[in-house]
């Protein structure tokens, strides 16, 4: 690098003066190294569940914040649960902040589905590196170079293939290992519990058992190498131009002791992140850690708030007081746990990568970060994504609309979903915009019942948002099955349209008009 004659740029990031010497932390750097903070993105049904258990049969340990928490080989596995069906919300989105790698799901039938999709572009738009595994593959389903070609054509994302399928989908005879050729076929245990007995064949045993199939595969293979090169190239996996594709099968705990390799090898350890001036803060700084997600009433009894925060740099220690950089207020750390549904567990010390539940959080809100040390720190706030449900909601008793309005204030604050607001419906009647429907029960009975303002929901008939300016917005007013919003907590502008088919109309209408998409949005 050429001498510019600048500050050494380590001290810089490190956020010491230039007459400081930072010596690094080795103990953290080297448990940092063996963190792996990973989320499973799939559709609902793809076999997210399933295959979350076969990792952990791997795995030793369900312990950790929302996560499958355990050691394998000595790398500890952090899996971030990505909740799907009916409880699908932002906070899907959000805990994809809080991961360095996902592994996507595709069911061998299906393929990519629209929430996989959506779970993908907010991997691209955060620069999160995927790993592909085909489940299902003891059941009916389609070709696997068809499903290879789908990935890139949709996604653009180049497949990488580091094992192949011997047998059609639903006669599943066996993986072939592109790498080194070799042959590995699987007995299921009783009940498919435990983990598949795996057998190593050689080219002749595996020819004799599995025939014409097992030819088949090794023509593919090579078709393989002609299209999409040798195997897996690391930096283009990191840059996320390619993805690492193995095929298996959950249920039966098939080709899944593979795919747990392949995230140990591939994903990449918890890395420096950049604060809100673009700034690298490394590993080994002391403590800081984003909020990823606020839960409230995990514990009915208590009606306690728990903060899940993601360990970016340094070492976590329970008791320790930190500072929340949206106020510069201190923050005890006294009740630290780390938690599996109802269970919790006191945590006492954690490093970068790992989860922890900090309780009695009712000052933080999803995007926060809360560091250590004199040196203020603060991380980019997490994006709103895009809304699929909107709805006016309305408190009941006109004596309750004070707490009717603080609760609504409190809830946005929190995140628990989007307000929009305009000088035509007034404050009496803002618009909630949420990912999920689940959003809209939340906020009923949390108004209810910790504001004590019962609330009505007219749903209204838009299905997608998409960011506009003043000029937009003018141009849009009166507009049939449209309407712009603001969004209380940003001020942004937002356009509402009943279908893709009507934004279409009007972009094509209005071409002068500014109209983006939003993370994770359709259209």
């Amino acid at each position: 690098m050429a001498d510019t004659g600048a500050p050494p740029r380590a001290l810089l990031i490190s956020g010491l003066t230039s007459g400081d010497a930072r010596v690094p932390d080795s103990k953290v750097l080297a448990e940092a190294a063996r963190r792996r903070a990973f989320a499973v993105i799939s559709h609902p049904d793809a076999g997210k569940s399933t295959l979350t258990e076969a990792l952990a049969l791997h795995a030793s340990a369900i312990t950790q914040a929302g996560a499958v928490h355990g050691d394998y080989r000595d790398i500890v596995l952090n899996l971030l649960d990505t909740p799907g069906h009916a409880d699908f919300s932002e906070d899907t989105y959000r805990v994809l902040s809080a991961v360095d790698g996902a592994v996507m799901l595709l069911d061998s039938a299906k393929g990519l589905e629209p929430q996989t999709l959506k779970l993908f572009d907010v991997c691209r738009s955060r620069g999160v590196p995927v790993v592909t595994f085909v489940n299902k593959w003891d059941r009916p389903g389609r070709e696997p170079l068809e499903l290879l070609d789908e990935i890139e054509q949709r996604i653009g994302l180049r497949p990488a293939p580091i094992n192949w399928p011997v047998g059609v989908a639903g006669d599943f005879r066996g993986l072939i290992e592109r790498a080194t050729g070799e042959y590995t076929t699987f007995t299921r245990t009783p009940g498919g519990a435990g983990r598949a007995l795996e057998t190593r064949l050689d080219a002749a045993a595996a020819a004799a058992r599995d025939g014409e199939a097992y030819a088949a595969a090794r023509e593919e293979l090579a078709l393989l190498d002609e299209i999409y090169g040798p195997g897996v190239d690391l930096a283009s996996f990191l840059a996320g131009v390619s993805s690492p594709v193995l095929f298996g099968a959950a249920l039966p705990n098939f080709g899944v002791r593979r795919l747990l390799d392949v995230v140990s090898e591939l994903v990449p350890s918890p890395a420096a992140r950049e604060d809100i001036k673009g700034e690298a803060r490394p590993v080994d700084a002391p403590f800081s850690g984003l909020v990823f997600k606020v839960q409230a009433n995990m514990d009915p009894a208590h009606r306690d708030r728990m903060a899940f925060v993601r360990v970016c740099s340094g070492r976590f220690e329970r008791g320790m007081v930190l500072t929340h950089a949206a106020t510069g207020r201190p923050f005890a750390t006294k009740y630290a746990q780390s938690m599996f549904g109802q269970d919790r567990e006191t945590v006492e010390e954690a490093f970068p990568g790992d989860v922890i539940g900090l309780v009695n959080a009712t000052a933080l809100r999803p995007g926060d970060t809360l560091y250590a040390g004199e040196v203020p720190v603060e991380f980019p706030p997490i994006p709103s994504f895009a809304p699929e449900h909107f709805a006016v909601v309305r408190g009941k008793e006109a004596g309750k609309a004070k707490q009717f309005r603080r609760g609504i204030e409190q809830l946005d604050t929190e995140g628990v979903v989007q307000v929009l607001s305009s000088d035509l419906r007034g404050d009496q009647a803002p618009v909630l915009a949420a990912v999920g429907p689940l959003q809209f029960d939340v906020v009923l009975h949390r108004l209810e019942h910790e504001f004590g303002a019962r609330a009505d929901l007219d749903h209204l008939d838009y299905t997608l948002a998409w960011r506009t300016d003043a000029d937009g917005a003018r141009a849009l007013s009166g507009q049939r099955a449209t309407e712009v919003l603001t969004r209380r907590h940003d001020g942004a502008l937002l356009a509402l349209f009943s279908d893709k088919w009507r934004l279409g109309q009007l972009r094509r209408e209005h071409p002068e008009i500014l109209l983006e998409p939003l993370i994770a949005g359709e259209g």
